[in-house]
């Protein structure tokens, strides 16, 4: 049964349920990198935040879209503190280091998650179908942008080679494909979740490589 999301912006309970998810996913990929770079606690918690909010918070502002997603879903930013906190007493109980491997698999699922949930946002905003897979694929990555740009490296989104933001772009397609076929809700945002993640995690367990720039010497 449809839910309003916010004024004028219905949304499925499914919707909720994956951007739930797809924010808990992104945000354990920022404790990870922040443990990485060696961050104190304020700092992981903040690269989790950026992970996890970044995305999603440019999509409203270019959709106009108020409240912010975070602060209609207050829940959101106590689950992610929870989250950090947990995940650092864990990793510190266990003596685990965390490696780029561990952080890329949740960032994978929050991608798909994200790309498929921000397309269907923009689309019932009314957007063209173009501009509603970017939006899906900006809610996607920004808060990856954000989360390696706070760690003082290239976004691993533009500098890796393997496909990432072209994943999200797939994925957002599916969903516009099966809102035009007509199966939309739930069907289409799992669909695009899938496929989103789907290839991503393929091009990592298999080393898929876009072109890279060459120079001469």
């Amino acid at each position: 049964m449809p839910l309003t999301d916010a004024p004028g912006w219905p949304l499925s309970a499914a919707h909720t349920v994956l951007e739930a998810t797809a924010t808990l996913a992104f945000a354990l990929s920022g404790v990870i990198e922040g443990a990485r770079k060696r961050l104190d606690a304020v700092g992981v918690a903040v690269v989790a935040m950026l992970a996890a909010f970044g995305g999603g918070t440019l999509r409203d502002v270019l959709l106009d879209r108020r409240p912010f997603f975070w602060v209609q879903h207050g829940a959101y930013l106590w689950a992610v503190l929870g989250l950090a906190v947990v995940a650092m007493l864990f990793m510190r109980a266990r003596h685990l280091h965390p490696t780029e491997r561990a952080m890329q698999w949740p960032d994978a699922l929050g991608l798909g998650l994200f790309a498929a949930g921000g397309t269907q946002v923009a689309l019932a905003a009314q957007s063209p179908a173009l501009v509603a897979v970017l939006m899906g694929v900006m809610t996607a990555v920004f808060g990856g942008v954000l989360r390696d740009v706070v760690c003082n490296q290239v976004p691993a989104a533009f500098s890796d080679h393997r496909p990432y933001a072209v994943c999200a772009f797939a994925g957002g397609w599916v969903v516009v494909a099966m809102h035009t076929a007509g199966v939309g809700g739930a069907p289409a945002l799992l669909a695009g979740a899938v496929v989103a993640t789907g290839l991503r995690v393929l091009a990592l367990w298999f080393d898929w490589r876009l072109p890279a720039w060459r120079t001469d010497d």
